[in-house]
């Protein structure tokens, strides 16, 4: 029977990031904008909207990105067959309906008739069908997505109908599909990406801006923005970001809570939960944290309330497991308290590890993130009571991604994971054969526990075994979950309509101006 897309993922309320963190900042040159929103009249609203990102773009095609700055953005830009909205749940995106099987394998899509892209091009199936055949790797070359692997086949049926069949059922496959669709043949998404979306790319300049410009033929008027343009800029200090936001540069931008108490009395401020998770993450391949009793003694040595109170002034969730407690029916309570601060604990577990006088450790962390930094250097300190010695070393964001996310050349690290829409996508970083698995964790029950939570369609049971996955993590000591530090953004108070989402999304549609 065919059905509206539209259903609750999780119970999940705020925004987040893949990579992310919660500073901001490099002021650019701007006077020429803020001229023009000066000489407005009383009655003329500004037509540009302003922002910024903590680092650069790390691929404009979206099926290359991984990092949430970089996807806050160009959800705008690309749509999937599905979108989300701000609570999580799925809505029809390019699909309007879909049917799926008795058998839980074979899901009809049913396609808009009226969407172009932006250069023009009408969608149709073949556009779908093109990207599915790179995505799941069905075109002879590599899978774009490791999410398509249980894809057995795809079909074009007509024009605005599209069928795949997968191998097997999986409970996940919806929320895979908010993927990008791309147009067929078009090969350069990473000069000048072309997408359906609300919002049409006009320009990235590196070190400087991206500029969005509203697609005026967007196909669904409740979700077309009035914003005519919006400009990006790529910020890597905080306090100049309170600075563009003063001088009228920007007109809204993430900062940190004393920024924001600061900003408080001409700016609107909004805070929200991120469903992110920061983490103190462990080369689990490498002596000595190969050996779990190291990594649990990190655990009891680190005391995360002073980096909730230190770097983000209490506006933060401690954390147990690689979920944050706004996942609320995955999340697992009992985990609570496991580690708490146990300086002498941490001694003990070392000394059975053979490192009583304890060993150098180097925590990589990029520069760009003001509370990541400022996170490691708290905890050099915390360490440095157990007798490891912290060496703290900053790289620039596109090395990060390199070196430690890629190819997980790193001994420790400090990060936000962000949040996502469906379980696995959090949890299943975590397996041992996951091409991005940068912590190098491997364990067979999880990889079991993971695997079958994929086909298990009774969501009770499928929550279950998510919460064994968390307590795996927990007692393996896989990392240090350290906290889920609140978004809080600036607004100037003419501009009106942010939305928190549960994950990296910036929605520019919603965003309006109205007179004072």
């Amino acid at each position: 029977m065919k059905r509206l897309v539209c259903f609750m993922l999780a119970a999940v309320l705020s925004c987040s990031v893949f990579l992310t963190g919660c500073s901001s900042g490099k002021t650019e040159d701007s006077q020429s904008a803020q001229a023009d929103t000066e000489t407005k009249t009383e009655t003329e609203l500004p037509n540009i909207v302003r922002t910024s990102i903590s680092s650069e773009p790390d691929s404009l095609n979206p099926w290359q990105s991984a990092a949430t700055d970089t996807e806050a953005i160009f959800h705008n830009v690309f749509e999937g067959l599905f979108v989300y909205n701000e609570k999580g749940e799925l809505e029809p995106g390019l699909a309007e309906s879909y049917d799926v099987s008795e058998d839980g394998l074979t899901y009809t899509f049913h396609l808009r008739d009226n969407v172009t892209f932006h250069n023009g091009k009408a969608m149709t199936s073949a556009d779908v069908l093109y990207t599915y055949e790179n995505l799941a790797g069905m075109n002879g070359e590599k899978a774009a997505s490791s999410k398509f692997g249980t894809v057995e086949s795809i079909n074009a049926v007509d024009d605005y109908t599209f069928e795949i069949k997968l191998s097997e059922p999986s409970a996940s496959f919806l929320a895979s599909n908010i993927v990008a669709v791309l147009p067929e043949g078009y090969t350069e998404q990473s000069q000048h990406p072309i997408g359906t979306g609300p919002y049409k790319f006009k320009e990235y300049i590196p070190g400087q801006k991206v500029v969005l410009e509203l697609n005026e033929d967007y196909y669904e008027e409740s979700r077309k923005g009035s914003i005519q343009t919006v400009e990006v800029y790529i910020m890597t200090d905080a306090s100049s970001v309170v600075t563009a936001l003063r001088s009228g540069q920007l007109d809204f931008a993430s900062v940190s809570v004393d920024n924001a108490n600061a900003l408080a009395e001409d700016f609107d401020i909004y805070n929200s939960a991120q469903n992110m998770v920061q983490i103190f993450a462990l080369n689990n391949s490498i002596e000595p944290l190969n050996d779990v009793r190291v990594r649990q003694a990190i655990n009891y040595a680190i005391n995360k309330d002073a980096v909730i109170e230190g770097v983000f002034d209490g506006y933060a969730t401690k954390l147990y497991s690689n979920f944050s407690p706004v996942m609320a029916v995955y999340y697992n309570d009992q985990l609570e308290d496991t580690y708490p601060t146990d300086v002498e604990k941490a001694k003990e577990l070392l000394k059975e590890a053979g490192y009583e006088n304890g060993f150098d450790l180097t925590i990589t962390v990029p520069a760009n993130y003001a509370s990541h930094v400022d996170t490691a250097l708290i905890f050099a300190d915390q360490l440095a009571q157990v007798g490891i010695n912290v060496q703290v070393e900053t790289i620039e964001w596109a090395t990060w991604l390199e070196d430690v996310y890629s190819n997980a050349q790193y001994e420790s690290t400090i990060i936000g994971l962000t949040g996502k829409l469906d379980p696995d996508s959090v949890l299943g970083r975590f397996e041992t054969t996951y091409s991005k698995n940068f912590f190098k964790f491997s364990n067979a029950r999880y990889d079991e526990l993971i695997q079958a939570a994929r086909v298990e369609l009774d969501e009770t049971k499928r929550a279950d075994m998510y919460k064994e996955c968390q307590q795996i993590l927990t007692e393996e000591a896989a990392a240090v979950f350290v906290c889920d530090p609140n978004l809080t953004v600036a607004c100037r108070k003419d501009l009106k309509g942010y939305t928190f989402y549960p994950v990296g999304f910036i929605d520019f549609s919603k965003l309006s101006y109205e007179a004072q």
